[in-house]
């Protein structure tokens, strides 16, 4: 067997492991079992968040290269830090309500001139100040909008799966686009950016994702909000999020974020749909309840 295709294997199941350990049931229970402390199921979540913000944020700075003697990227971690705690004080204090908020919709917007910049402006990320705050925005921001996508009850424990099915539709999407793209692909979607990308790959993966999604939705009934609608947007944005760490990557020659996950490069390499996705869906959560 080809060794590349071990490594993808093997750290591809590492990477998903550890994605079902924090966001479902089951790893709480599996660590109880052997542990006397009860661990509890969004303090797991929380950790895989906060993991994946800080090497995220790690491999960030190193593709973009901040200049050795720029004061700059010493306020990036500084900077996303104070914005992770605002989210988590949220988090545990359970503030996530999903009302109309001006800071959060501000946040949001921010988060769409972060990636406008990035493809029409991205001479101004050559500059470390450029580099700062996109950074912070790209990162923080969507991290810490994901603290607030599952509902959780300090009075009974529970804690729902809607961040463990947003993965799910974000692999199939991914999945199902790359499967459809080889063997019918034959429009470029952006042939500058990700060669590899076609439309017929893109519509492929939208409707099988559909079909994801109806499944979930039938047999998950106490997940917020109608999860045939967020199987669209996850399969309309998803894509989109591959496109801009693409982008990124191209913009400062980069191939791959990072090396932590072997075979498969950095955590942005694996989470760049879910960077995209998450502050997406948090805002259906939203303007779910108005609709």
């Amino acid at each position: 067997m080809d060794k590349n295709l071990v490594q993808r294997i093997f750290g591809g199941a590492i990477y998903g492991l550890l994605v079902v350990l924090c966001t479902t049931p089951l790893g709480a229970q599996l660590i109880n079992k052997v542990s006397t402390n009860l661990v509890q199921q969004q303090n797991l979540f929380y950790g895989l968040i906060t993991f994946f913000l800080f090497i995220g944020a790690w491999e960030c700075m190193k593709m973009m290269k901040f200049n050795p003697k720029s004061w700059e990227k010493w306020l990036v971690f500084p900077l996303i830090l104070l914005i992770f705690y605002r989210f988590s004080k949220r988090f545990f204090l359970h503030g996530f309500y999903f009302d109309f908020n001006l800071s959060e919709i501000l946040a949001l917007s921010l988060i769409v001139i972060a990636v406008i910049t990035l493809f029409r402006f991205s001479k101004e990320l050559y500059y470390d100040n450029g580099k700062l705050i996109f950074t912070v925005i790209y990162l923080a921001l969507p991290f810490g909008f994901a603290l607030g996508l599952p509902k959780f009850s300090s009075v009974d424990e529970t804690f729902t799966l809607e961040v463990f099915f947003l993965f799910v539709l974000i692999w199939s999407s991914d999945s199902f686009a790359f499967f459809t793209g080889k063997f019918f692909g034959k429009h470029k979607m952006a042939p500058k950016i990700s060669p590899k990308k076609t439309w017929e790959g893109f519509a492929g993966g939208v409707i099988l994702t559909l079909v994801v999604a109806f499944f979930i939705e039938k047999f998950n009934p106490d997940l917020r909000g109608n999860w045939m609608v967020v199987g669209f947007l996850i399969s309309i944005f998803a894509p989109l999020g591959d496109l801009v760490e693409s982008q990124l990557k191209r913009s400062f020659g980069v191939k791959d974020s990072g090396n932590i996950i072997p075979g498969h490069g950095g955590i942005l390499d694996r989470l760049d749909s879910f960077i995209i996705c998450a502050p997406v869906v948090y805002l259906y959560f939203i303007l779910e309840k108005f609709i």
